[in-house]
């Protein structure tokens, strides 16, 4: 199997006055492309800095980050950009879809950003990836005509959009009712099945860990645990 994500030592501390938090305090980590992860942890345990720090949205204090085989954590900030709008998808609980933007538009947003503008190919992509989440049919309504669970369809399409090699997922079901959740899971797994697309999924819900095939346990800043389902 391919190596998607490694990293080793991964250390965040957090310093307010004279009090230094240590949130993370050595995470060791293997992603092989194609997985379906989740990774649980109380609250406070440190699973949404890690995400954070693995999707270079926070440096680590100390460690080294591999994504797709290029060492990531050092990078200077314009070239971390670039790597993450290029390399990883993101899906957040609160979708964070650009209001006065159409489904189609937020979704092409990532690619369309850096190119200038939508180009016909961006176009079709996105169009593309709207009719494999479900919604060819609301392609032109802004995202405020959405429901809740259309709008976390529009964003995993959106996290997918330049093709990326990992796509990490912060409570993407967590204000949703029980059926629009089960609705968005079948699709991450859908895509993560055809497309071989490596997710990590940070979730309280058991019901999302079950639908996983591997199960990451973070407990005070460290992996405590990190098993296959159903072993």
């Amino acid at each position: 199997m391919t190596l998607v994500l490694r990293a080793r030592g991964v250390t965040k501390s957090f310093r307010n006055g004279e009090t230094l938090t240590e949130v993370l305090t050595g995470v060791d980590l293997d992603l092989e492309a194609g997985e379906l992860v989740a990774l649980l942890g109380a609250s406070g345990s440190g699973k949404s800095t890690l995400l954070s720090i693995l999707g270079l949205l926070l440096t680590p204090t100390h460690g080294t980050i591999e994504i797709a085989g290029e060492r990531v954590d050092a990078l200077p900030d314009k070239a971390r950009a670039a790597f993450r709008s290029r390399r990883l998808g993101f899906v957040f609980q609160a979708h964070h879809l650009l209001p006065d933007f159409s489904a189609l538009e937020n979704v092409a947003f990532p690619a369309a950003a850096p190119a200038g503008g939508i180009s016909s190919a961006i176009r079709a992509r996105a169009s593309d990836l709207l009719t494999r989440v479900g919604l060819a049919d609301r392609s032109d309504f802004r995202s405020t005509r959405l429901s809740g669970g259309q709008k976390q369809r529009v964003a995993i399409a959106r996290a997918l959009i330049n093709e990326p090699v990992l796509v990490l997922a912060d409570e993407p079901t967590g204000n949703l009712d029980r059926q629009s959740a089960q609705q968005v899971l079948g699709l991450m797994r859908e895509m993560n099945r055809q497309n071989g697309v490596t997710f990590l999924i940070c979730t309280h819900d058991e019901h999302v860990a079950a639908e996983c095939s591997r199960r990451i346990l973070l407990e005070d800043g460290r992996i405590e645990s990190d098993t296959a389902v159903g072993s």
